[in-house]
């Protein structure tokens, strides 16, 4: 016998990962659309007249994020500006051709699109840093250069906000991946919504309690025009062990993903614990905990010819602040060696670099 749809009815062609209920394909848009638009306004997201950027990379999380905000966008005259907004890390086989199907959604969504480019902007690209360091620690690499290079696109097209495609279960990674680090500092920051200091541009995850599978469901049945290949460079990351641990607690309990979000919103620190101070790359402008933001660090390391030294907390890592720190005073204001360089501009005066 047919399963009926909780909602109408009609007979139901899917069980929600998230709490088993069973639906009709129409009332899964309803509901999956409703209930992050709710989202939205509960945590007041977002402002009329503001300029969003969305990060887009072609995948599924961000090509749906395009299209719900597109429409939701429309259907309750959210009053936004959208703009695609995309990186471009310089992965043969992987990000050239991601990017084409970025360039479909433009086209389908009729929303203009950025693209920037690590060799732009930092003088490499992905392909040739894991040429110079190997397969171990190129995530890191790209995750600090990625980050960065989305707030300087967002800055140069004078956005007031950045969303981005993480989901329920991406959150639920990070919180895992924090404790085992322990990452205190991180653990208080990576459930929320909305993150951004003083003068930075916000950054809004509006599918924090959206799960993958159900992204994956929506994007399937709408349609959608996204591309579903691995990064080539990915295998062996971190996260990968927590994808894995996170799976198999769903399988047991559907519940586990929301309940580690909301475990990693509930944890206190205790007063006496010191955390780092936010404060301002002394060379780049860019948000930091020491003197120097992560990727000068690690960008003088690649042009140093010992990346190594950018790894990890220990004392080659302040070896290498030391003398990134002495290379800041140059009268040239740039980071140049072997032919890469980088401009020593604050992030907001990025425009003037195009």
């Amino acid at each position: 016998m047919p399963i009926a749809c909780v909602e109408c009815g009609n007979r139901a062609i899917l069980k929600r990962p998230k709490n088993r209920k069973a639906l009709c394909k129409d009332c899964f848009y309803s509901v999956f659309e409703n209930e992050i638009h709710q989202t939205i306004i509960t945590n007041k997201l977002f402002n009329r007249d503001e300029t969003i950027a969305i990060g887009a990379s072609g995948g599924k999380d961000s090509t749906v994020l395009a299209h719900i905000m597109k429409t939701l966008n429309d259907r309750y005259d959210y009053g936004l500006n959208l703009v695609l907004l995309s990186i471009d890390e310089g992965i043969s086989g992987y990000r050239d051709d991601s990017l084409e199907t970025v360039k479909r959604n433009q086209i389908q969504y009729s929303l203009p699109l950025t693209i920037l480019s690590y060799q732009e902007l930092y003088g490499w690209t992905m392909d040739a840093i894991v040429k110079e360091i190997g397969m171990k620690n190129n995530c890191t690499f790209c995750g600090v250069f990625r980050r960065q290079a989305l707030d300087r696109g967002a800055a140069m097209l004078k956005c007031d906000k950045i969303v981005t495609g993480h989901n329920a279960d991406d959150i639920a990674e990070t919180v895992i991946m924090n404790i085992l680090r322990g990452d205190i500092a991180r653990l208080g920051r990576c459930t929320s919504i909305s993150t951004g200091s003083e003068g930075m541009i916000s950054r809004c995850k509006p599918f924090k309690y959206t799960y993958e599978k159900e992204i994956v469901m929506y994007a399937h049945f709408k349609k959608l025009d996204y591309f579903t290949t691995e990064c080539i460079y990915s295998p062996n990351a971190y996260r990968g062990h927590a994808r894995t641990f996170l799976k198999d607690l769903e399988k047991i309990r559907p519940r586990a993903i929301l309940d580690i979000i909301k475990s990693g919103e509930d944890m206190a620190i205790k007063e006496e614990v010191r955390m780092p101070v936010q404060r301002t790359c002394q060379n780049c402008g860019y948000i930091s905990s020491s003197e120097l933001c992560k990727a000068c660090i690690m960008l003088d390391g690649l042009n140093r010819g010992r990346p190594e030294l950018s790894i990890g907390k220990n004392n080659k890592r302040k070896k290498i602040l030391k003398l990134t720190a002495e290379k800041v005073s140059d009268d040239t204001g740039q980071l140049k060696e072997n032919g890469h360089t980088r401009a020593n501009l604050p992030i907001q005066n990025v425009q003037e670099m195009f």
